[in-house]
């Protein structure tokens, strides 16, 4: 089924966007965690939509309602099941358009897949009101992490055309990414970050959106984990990645640009320092195969534009099988990207725990 993933940690996601609500099922959790909620909520606020003229005025407060699995501030070792409500809905929005099948949605691949049974409303269990749930199973996954010293961060690489400064791959600080985790935009150069919040301010102006690209880093991660082949850290990380609504590329240190580069130069040669290995270069993100080397992981993740535009578009009527228009009503992101920060977090800190619960219940 779609809505389970994990090996050693196993995650279940359930809701819609206009249902009653959102949630999710953690399976595999160590026993005896003390959880910060207040730094869950914080990650939550992080995701949380209608904060901003650069987000969907949707309203959610994301009030995380633990159900089971935590007992005396403390995980039990049973699964732990998390309830966000819906509070913000405006169903009335979809239901004139329910047959109209919008471009860029899953509106058509839905239908099939489900026989015309799913809930259609603000893209149902396809939404990206889903990816609070994960966001929430990440906020518990990255203060495990934090205790054997694994830091993750990202900031906003690209939107449209404009470039922020990216990550150096070899020395990756933390006090970097924590202090771009406190940003409402997180950028590494500020000016390069007010271009894109203008960008994404004109697309919306005229009806449309915008896309982008994620830069995220974990470092701290020791040599040695992950497997090779189909539980490699890169296959972990990209499933999971993938499952985010509107990610459409996901690439690894250099990624693409090593096509176009020489052996000698792609390598990352090694060399010692204070008895630990590391290498001179990143190019391969901190993995090689399919295992973590000591160096910073690193990768990038493309975001397609929202497609709720309020521009006219062709579609078909799939009741009567007609070509028709639809202009699309309703409250949508001009750009999903820095909302999406966090989730990307949460995806990565899920992936990575998954390879070390192992070792840390020892």
């Amino acid at each position: 089924m779609g809505g389970v993933w994990g090996r050693n940690i196993k995650l279940s996601i359930f809701g819609e966007s206009h249902g009653k609500g959102v949630g999710v099922i953690i399976d595999g959790l160590p026993s005896g965690i003390e959880l910060d909620i207040e730094d869950i909520q914080f990650e939550m606020n992080r995701r949380r939509p209608g904060k901003d003229p650069f987000s969907t005025p949707r309203n959610e407060t994301d009030k995380v309602e633990i159900m089971s699995g935590y007992f005396n501030d403390r995980t039990t070792g049973t699964p732990l099941c998390a309830f966000i409500a819906n509070k913000d809905q405006r169903s009335k929005d979809y239901g004139k358009t329910k047959d109209l099948m919008r471009p860029g949605h899953a509106d058509y691949t839905g239908y099939h897949r489900y026989s015309g049974f799913n809930d259609f409303r603000g893209g149902g269990h396809f939404s990206g009101r889903l990816t609070a749930p994960l966001v929430f199973a990440g906020a518990l996954s990255k203060q495990i992490l934090r205790q054997k010293g694994v830091i993750i961060g990202s900031h906003i690489y690209q939107i449209g055309t404009i470039n922020d400064i990216p990550f150096d791959k070899v020395n990756i600080k933390a006090e970097t990414l924590n202090d771009l985790r406190k940003k409402d935009f997180p950028v590494i150069d500020e000016e390069k970050g007010k271009k894109m919040k203008d960008m994404i301010l004109e697309v919306k102006k005229e009806g449309d959106s915008i896309g982008g690209i994620i830069e995220c880093a974990a470092i701290n991660l020791p040599p040695g984990v992950g497997e090779p082949f189909f539980d490699s850290v890169e296959s972990t990380l990209s499933h999971l990645l993938f499952s985010i609504p509107a990610v459409k590329g996901v690439e690894f240190g250099t990624g693409f640009d090593m096509a176009k580069m020489k052996g000698s130069k792609a390598n990352d040669e090694y060399y010692i320092k204070n008895d630990v290995v590391k290498t001179y270069t990143n190019n391969n993100g901190g993995i090689l195969g399919g295992i973590t080397n000591g160096m910073p992981v690193i990768f990038k993740a493309a975001f397609k534009p929202t497609p709720s535009i309020s521009k006219p578009q062709r579609t078909v009527d799939i009741s009567i099988m007609e070509n028709t228009e639809i202009q699309i009503e309703g409250r949508h992101d001009p750009c999903i990207v820095q909302r999406a920060i966090p989730v990307v977090e949460a995806a990565t800190a899920i992936a990575l725990l998954d390879h070390l619960v192992t070792d840390y219940k020892k």
